[in-house]
């Protein structure tokens, strides 16, 4: 039994964070009912079993051009708890289904909205991506290499930080106030605004003068030398940052460097670029395992930089249980962690639509 157990969600199958947030609450108990679009592709083409986000939870294929499907729907939200929808704004609406409609046929339901720009603002209607949003925010302009474009930060920024999850925190802080009052509302997600809220503490250091809009010169940035990656002898990395003075005791320690003189004012920039340049040979004499084994035991806060393939091979990955195999899938398993519930034990993506009398059944 999940924490969220007994919770109702239909969820309009979509792309990127709103199947993601809806994963979220099924993988801790949430029943989740998908609804998607006749011949709906899966994300980006994959085969549906390797459509991960869409674990834990039914599909059932609805035609809303057809009046008997939108019955079927309208029967669903009923019974719902919640629903997610990251469609543009405007697109419930013409379905008939939107928050007004939705309320009416249940007045505690929770709508959860995700979107890129947000429902108001001259860009609500504009088309874009995880990239895009990121950029609005803040965000992307504070990282990467100085001299060059900023990277994008694969989706995780807008898609999955600023829009899946403060979804899902919008979601559950509305559902437990309509626990209390009986009465549901509109959740506003927007990637752009989750985006700006991830650069809170970035934002506070900006502020109070500590944090420079030049990208490679900051704590966190990659602007320190002992906040980095740095190559290994067999063309891998190691993730080095002892950001406490008693960590970075420990790194000079293991590498024999606490009697060199670069590395004793460890906050003086002018010596920055030759710490970097020693670090950098340093790490390069030997292969990764190297450094594994001498920082294995160390609080110096030196770790291994491993690949998605690496990952759940790394003993304190397999530990934890961190990754797990669904029908020779692997994949990541569900976080966090509770002390008295469990989560579920992954369900790979339907590929059999669900039935209607069945979910209704379980409904009411």
């Amino acid at each position: 039994m999940g924490a969220l157990t007994g919770l109702r969600v239909v969820e309009m199958a979509g792309l990127g964070p709103a199947p993601f947030c809806a994963m979220l609450l099924a993988d801790h108990g949430a029943e989740v009912v998908r609804i998607a679009r006749p011949s709906q592709a899966t994300t980006l083409g994959l085969p549906a079993q390797c459509d991960l986000m869409n674990r834990n939870r039914e599909t059932l294929v609805l035609d809303l051009k057809t009046e008997p499907h939108r019955a079927a729907l309208r029967q669903l939200l009923q019974g719902a708890d919640a629903l997610i929808e990251g469609f543009r704004p405007g697109v419930m609406e013409k379905l008939g289904f939107g928050p007004k409609e939705a309320a009416a046929l249940n007045p505690r339901l929770v709508y959860g909205r995700m979107t890129g720009w947000g429902q108001t603002g001259p860009m609500a209607h504009s088309a874009g991506h995880d990239l895009n949003y990121a950029a609005l925010s803040g965000a992307i302009a504070a990282m990467g290499t100085p001299g060059l474009p900023p990277p994008p930060p694969l989706n995780l920024v807008a898609d999955m930080g600023g829009g899946a999850m403060m979804l899902a925190f919008g979601l559950l802080a509305a559902l437990l106030e309509a626990k209390t009052l009986g009465q549901g509302q509109v959740v506003d997600a927007a990637m752009v605004d989750g985006s700006a809220l991830l650069l809170m503490m970035l934002q506070g250091m900006r502020a109070g003068g500590d944090w420079s809009l030049e990208r490679g010169a900051n704590l966190l940035d990659g602007g320190t030398p002992y906040y980095a990656c740095y190559e290994t002898a067999d063309g891998k990395y190691m993730a080095v940052c002892p950001l406490e003075p008693q960590f970075y005791a420990l790194l000079l320690e293991r590498l024999g460097l606490t009697s060199d003189p670069d590395f004793a004012a460890r906050d003086d920039q002018t010596s920055w670029p030759r710490m970097r340049a020693r670090l950098t040979e340093i790490f390069r004499a030997q292969p990764r395992a190297h450094w594994q084994t001498l920082f294995a035991d160390s609080d110096a806060c030196v770790t291994p930089v491993l690949d998605m393939d690496e990952a759940p091979h790394d003993p304190h990955n397999q530990a934890r249980g961190n990754f797990l195999a669904v029908e020779g899938i692997m994949q990541a398993a569900p976080a966090p962690r509770f002390s008295r519930t469990r989560a579920h034990q992954p369900r790979p993506p339907s590929l059999t639509p669900a039935s209607l009398g069945a979910i209704l059944a379980r409904w009411g």
